[in-house]
């Protein structure tokens, strides 16, 4: 057996949903899975390094990626642009190896359009009381802003239909289990594999 080209994940859903804490439970257990970095047009908090946490970028950088089409997907929010790099996605996937994006609803949408090959995965709450409770158990938020998370949450939810795989995220360990899970299905694909008689 000898492995082709990597696979695109894309984990999504709304916000408070757990998508971050799965995510980092299910990385240390597969091997030449690789985390996408985001790239941004805001500041650096301090114990953020470029490179690591996010690539930093100024406006008239990121404005030129844009224009050179560098972006798998970009979207501004409270003032500042976030977008996915395209290059160190395909260097990894180019090796054979296995990237995962972890990205909000509007971003998996569009690289949905670029990427039709890309794995779809969306973590959703047992039920919508229960990512309200979520959120407002974070408490760093004002009743505004939880309005306005929920009220998105709500349009996200209808996307589910347009995705491959979909994880309900309401015992951490089973959903953590069924992520792996869909990981490991995806790369016993057959057209992720080659495989020769001699």
């Amino acid at each position: 057996m000898k492995e082709q080209k990597g696979t695109l994940f894309v984990l999504t859903g709304p916000s408070g949903v757990g998508k971050g804490t799965l995510l980092s439970r299910v990385l240390p257990t597969l091997d030449s899975l690789f985390l996408s970095i985001s790239a941004t047009t805001r500041s650096p908090r301090p114990d953020e390094q470029d490179g690591v946490h996010y690539y930093f970028l100024n406006r008239g950088q990121f404005e030129e990626k844009v224009r050179n089409g560098e972006f798998l997907e970009h979207a501004q929010f409270s003032g500042n642009y976030y977008g996915t790099p395209s290059g160190p996605i395909d260097m990894h996937l180019a090796r054979g190896e296995d990237v995962v994006l972890e990205i909000e609803v509007q971003g998996a949408m569009q690289i949905r359009e670029k990427r039709p090959d890309a794995a779809m995965i969306f973590v959703a709450p047992p039920d919508f009381p229960t990512l309200e409770a979520r959120l407002r158990g974070r408490q760093t938020e004002d009743e505004a802003a939880i309005a306005l998370r929920l009220q998105t949450a709500r349009e996200e939810l209808k996307q589910i239909p347009k995705f491959d795989y979909l994880v309900i995220n309401d015992d951490l360990t089973r959903a953590e289990e069924e992520l792996k899970a869909v990981f490991l299905a995806e790369r016993s694909r057959t057209n992720h594999r080659t495989f020769h008689m001699s």
